[in-house]
């Protein structure tokens, strides 16, 4: 089963860091600090899916 929330989490991002690449965006703007914070809540979601058994 696909984990939806993964592939949302990942395609805003990457859309986010198109945006940032395509208009030279500083590191304090609201785009590059979500980023930032997708970055956090891949990294836990992934942690949280690795103490799971897989079945």
């Amino acid at each position: 089963m696909a984990d939806l929330y993964l592939k949302a989490l990942t395609s805003e991002r990457r859309a986010l860091w198109a945006e940032c690449r395509l208009k030279g965006l500083a590191k304090d703007t609201p785009q590059r600090q979500r980023i930032v914070e997708i970055d956090a809540l891949l990294a836990a979601h992934k942690a949280k899916q690795d103490g799971k058994p897989r079945a």
